[in-house]
C-alpha cells in the first residue's frame, strides 16, 4: 500500500512539475535554440557537446522557471479559465510558495549554466525571463500591447543558440531573432483567437483590436507577409554568416506562402476552427524553417 501511495505521490509531483514549467512548450521552445546553435557553430567555433547540454537544460529551466513565475502571478486568473484551472496552483495541488521556489531554483540553474557558456547567453535568458514575467504577464489585463511586448522574450531561444555557439550578437543573430518575432504574431493571434471567450473571462486582451474581426484577421496576414521577408533575408548575402542557398529560400518561401494562405483563410472565414488550423500550421511551419536552414548549411 505504502509503495504504490509513493508511486502516485511520485508521479503526481513529476506531472504538476510537468505542468507548471509547460514542459511540451518548453520543449519545442528548446528546439529554437538547439536549431540557433547548430547554425551558429563553424570551424572558428566548434561544435562542443557540453555547450549543447548546458543549453538544453540551462533553456529548459529559464523557459520553466518564466512559465512558474507566471502561474504564480495569475494564479487567480487561471481559476477562471477552463484551459487552465486545473494547473497545478490553482487546483490547489500545489501552493504558490512551493512554485514560487521552483520558478526561483530554476532560474539560478538556467542563468548558471548559460553563464559557464559564456556570459552574453545568460544574459539573453535573464532579459527573457524579466520580460516574460514582470512586463508581459502583468499587461495581458491591461493591453492588446502584450503581445507585441511578449513577443521579445519569445523571440529569443532561436538567436540564443547562436549566441552560445558563438559567444556574439550580430547580424546573424539579430536576423534569427527577428524571424522569431514576426512568427509570435500570427502564432499568438490564432491562440487568442480560438481561445478568445477563455481569456476574456480572466480579462486578457489578447487580440490587436480586441475583437475577433476582420481588422485582426488583416494583421495576422499583414505579420504572416513580414515574417516571410524576414525569412528570406539570409538568402539575399547581407546577412553575415547567416546564409541559405537558392533552392533552400525557395523552400522558404513555399513554406510562408502556405502559412499566408491560412492566414487568408481565417481573414475569410473567422471561425475558431480557422484560427486553431492556422496556430498548428505556424507551428510546423517554424519547425521546418528551422530543420531547412539546417539542412541547407550541412549540404553546402
Amino acid at each position: 500500500m505504502n509503495t504504490t501511495s509513493n508511486t502516485f505521490s511520485l508521479k503526481s509531483i513529476f506531472l504538476d512539475f510537468k505542468e507548471i514549467t509547460k514542459a511540451g512548450l518548453a520543449i519545442s521552445v528548446l528546439f529554437s535554440s538547439i536549431a540557433g546553435y547548430f547554425l551558429g557553430f563553424d570551424d572558428e567555433h566548434p561544435f562542443q557537446w557540453s555547450v549543447l547540454i548546458m543549453l538544453a537544460i540551462g533553456g529548459y529551466c529559464m523557459v520553466g522557471a518564466s512559465n512558474a513565475f507566471n502561474q504564480v502571478i495569475e494564479k487567480d486568473l487561471d481559476a477562471l479559465m477552463n484551459r487552465t484551472k486545473n494547473r497545478p496552483v490553482p487546483a490547489g495541488r500545489m501552493s504558490p510558495t512551493v512554485a514560487l521556489l521552483i520558478a526561483s531554483l530554476l532560474t539560478i540553474i538556467g542563468i548558471g549554466l548559460l553563464y559557464m557558456i559564456n556570459p552574453k547567453t545568460a544574459m539573453f535568458g535573464a532579459i527573457s525571463i524579466f520580460l516574460y514575467t514582470s512586463v508581459y504577464t502583468p499587461l495581458k489585463t491591461m493591453t492588446s500591447l502584450s503581445v507585441f511586448v511578449g513577443a521579445f522574450p519569445g523571440a529569443i531561444p532561436f538567436m540564443l543558440g547562436w549566441v552560445a555557439a558563438t559567444g556574439d550578437f550580430g547580424i546573424e543573430a539579430g536576423t534569427l531573432f527577428l524571424i522569431q518575432f514576426f512568427w509570435q504574431f500570427p502564432h499568438f493571434w490564432a491562440i487568442g483567437w480560438f481561445l478568445y471567450e477563455d481569456y476574456e473571462r480572466a480579462g486578457f486582451f489578447m487580440l490587436p483590436t480586441g475583437k475577433k474581426d476582420k481588422g485582426t484577421a488583416l494583421q495576422v496576414i499583414l505579420y504572416t507577409v513580414w515574417l516571410i521577408i524576414a525569412s528570406l533575408l539570409p538568402s539575399l548575402g547581407y546577412t553575415g554568416k547567416l546564409f541559405i542557398s537558392p533552392i533552400a529560400a525557395v523552400l522558404v518561401f513555399l513554406l510562408g506562402l502556405w502559412m499566408l494562405f491560412y492566414a487568408v483563410q481565417l481573414y475569410k472565414l473567422r471561425t475558431a476552427k480557422a484560427a486553431r488550423t492556422l496556430m498548428l500550421v505556424s507551428v510546423s511551419y517554424i519547425t521546418l524553417l528551422q530543420f531547412v536552414y539546417i539542412i541547407d548549411k550541412f549540404l553546402r
